[in-house]
């Protein structure tokens, strides 16, 4: 199947949901967001330090800011999903702008630094440590994945899977993620 026909035939479905089932898609797709972060800064800090380590401030296996970046692209980029350089760009800004805006207000209001691209590998366009241009291009290139991917999928399970299984598999696991950033906020 061509993939503009696809993507019409998930738009059609799509328009379909009920608010509260558009809700639910959201929750798994930040979750989603999370864990892809999480993925990818494991592989990204083995192939950078040498060895394993567990990113992020929270127990679970997620990293809330690419939680928030996959809910700014949906918010900015979405409705740009018919021009996959539109969604690209706005992609890579928004998760970019997101990016630099957390760091620099974590290390000027809380004396903390969650990453810092001064010492890592590939820190190429890099300012301040805050932001670095193979992150922005990555952001761009997860936000393709996601609204090509990722959301087309989770509308078709949505569709197909009973309500009660369907808002099951969406919101238990927000709702961990949830409880996960607040303990690991106030410890």
């Amino acid at each position: 199947m061509r993939p503009v026909k696809v993507l019409q035939e998930w738009s059609r479905e799509e328009h379909s949901f009920s608010r509260g089932k558009k809700f639910q898609i959201l929750c798994l797709l930040l979750v989603m967001g999370g864990v892809f972060g999480f993925i990818y800064e494991t592989i990204f800090y083995r192939i950078d330090l040498g060895y394993f380590v567990k990113r992020g401030t929270t127990l679970g296996p997620w990293i809330p800011i690419y939680a928030y970046g996959a809910f700014f692209i949906l918010l900015l980029a979405y409705r740009f999903r018919r021009h996959p350089l539109a969604v690209f760009l706005l992609g890579s800004l928004s998760s970019g702008a997101l990016e630099y805006a957390v760091g620099w207000a974590l290390w000027h209001f809380r004396q903390v630094r969650l990453w810092d691209y001064n010492t890592e590998i590939w820190n190429w366009g890099n300012i301040d440590g805050f932001i670095c241009a193979r992150s922005v291009l990555f952001f761009g290139v997860s936000g393709l994945l996601l609204v090509y991917v990722l959301v087309p999928i989770a509308s078709h399970v949505a569709g197909k899977m009973k309500a009660r299984a369907f808002a099951l598999l969406a919101l238990l696991p927000a709702g961990l993620f949830l409880a996960d950033i607040l303990v690991s906020f106030f410890r």
